[in-house]
């Protein structure tokens, strides 16, 4: 295992290394990052913004147009995948069918002429945390589509020696309740054996809930770092909160006054209290928005005064929550909103109406402001400068 570190990445299909072009061409853009011996990660972002060209950068299957790849402090920029001792697991299994399953997961350590106790002894504990033991003298060609992926993850962890252990979407063609099983597994794996491992996907579930920390791309550009948490509650990007949660962040246009009370948003014809940390002299500057979770718009009882009005637009049931589709004025054409309420099974919970009209609350303490999509921290609005 070892610290692996990006320095200055970027990339073009269609430039040697070395060259230059301009930047529209390139597939990736000056991207540095550091992941830490025995971290678990993930690429998150959606199809076509960069990830699996990473993860090959990182593998050594592709050769960066600029910048450097360290392995535990060496340059292994133009180095093999095979140099690299990295295990990959692609979107769909590469496994020999002819094989049965033991001589699959066998097969990588055999190669590096492991002693036969010690293949026997790693073979078997894999099968057994990936639930395959009952399947291990049938050969590959008789498994289902997903007992093959299953094999080909055995196949990358049943390594111990390698640098890191890289994922591209390897539970695609599994079904959702065999990928929360494996992703616990994953989890399990990693807290025993603390390999460095490298997921990418597009699904947010999926990311949230196997990494410690989740890298956010679009573009061929790095928007985020951080926990899940980090990435939920203060989003650093407008993308970021559009692409975490479900629903997404409510972005709104918005213009900031400040006040003897305070510091406010004014979204349209309507006023919203920002946070006492940006209540700062500096007004700024740029396209401005405010963001919102759905979770964090309360909707007020029956004659409570202050508020937003809101009208309602559509409701989802989706079981143990509804989602409420609601416009923040009387005409479809104004800024619109979600907000998450509980089941109105649940306790306190009313039904809600299309076409009613309600008054909601942003909660302060959450609410985000951006400037040209990227969000203000109370030092910026402190400064009035742009955010870093």
């Amino acid at each position: 295992m070892a610290e692996i570190v990006l320095q200055s990445i970027s990339h073009s299909y269609d430039t040697e290394r070395g060259a230059r072009r301009p930047a529209t061409s390139y597939a990736l853009r000056d991207i540095n990052l550091r992941w830490r011996d025995g971290g678990a990660y993930a690429l998150l972002g959606p199809s076509g913004c960069g990830k699996t060209t990473l993860l090959g950068i990182i593998s050594g299957l592709i050769q960066p147009t600029q910048g450097q790849v360290l392995y535990a402090g060496k340059d292994v920029t133009e180095l093999s995948s095979r140099a690299r001792n990295i295990a990959q697991v692609f979107q769909f299994p590469v496994v020999y069918d002819t094989m049965t399953v033991a001589e699959n997961l066998a097969f990588p350590l055999r190669n590096r002429n492991l002693a036969a106790a010690e293949i026997d002894r790693r073979v078997g504990a894999i099968a057994e945390i990936l639930e395959l033991t009952p399947v291990l003298r049938n050969r590959a060609t008789r498994l289902t589509a997903d007992q093959k992926q299953i094999l080909a993850l055995g196949r990358g962890l049943v390594r111990e020696d390698v640098a890191a252990i890289l994922f591209d979407e390897p539970l695609t063609v599994i079904d959702p309740h065999r990928k929360w099983l494996l992703r616990r597994k994953l989890k399990e794996i990693h807290k025993q054996f603390h390999h460095t491992l490298i997921y990418v996907t597009h699904d947010q579930t999926e990311a949230l809930t196997f990494a410690d920390e989740v890298i956010v791309m679009q573009s061929g550009q790095v928007l985020q770092r951080g926990t899940p948490e980090d990435l939920f509650l203060r989003p650093a990007h407008t993308y970021v909160g559009y692409f975490i949660g479900s629903p997404g962040m409510n972005v709104l246009p918005c213009e900031v006054e400040h006040h003897q009370g305070g510091a406010r948003a004014r979204v349209g014809t309507h006023a919203v209290a920002l946070p006492a940390a940006l209540d700062r002299p500096a007004t700024p500057t740029g396209s401005l928005e405010l963001g919102i979770r759905p979770e964090h718009v309360v909707v007020l009882d029956d004659g409570a005064e202050g508020g937003l009005p809101v009208v309602v637009r559509t409701v989802e049931d989706h079981g143990r929550f509804r989602i409420i589709a609601a416009t923040l004025g009387a005409t479809a054409g104004d800024h619109r909103i979600k907000i998450r309420i509980g089941h109105p099974s649940g306790r306190g919970a009313a039904p809600v109406a299309v076409g009613a009209t309600l008054r909601v609350q942003f909660q302060a303490e959450h609410i985000c402001l951006y400037r040209d999509h990227r969000i203000i921290t109370p030092g910026d609005a402190a400064r009035g400068e742009e955010p870093a």
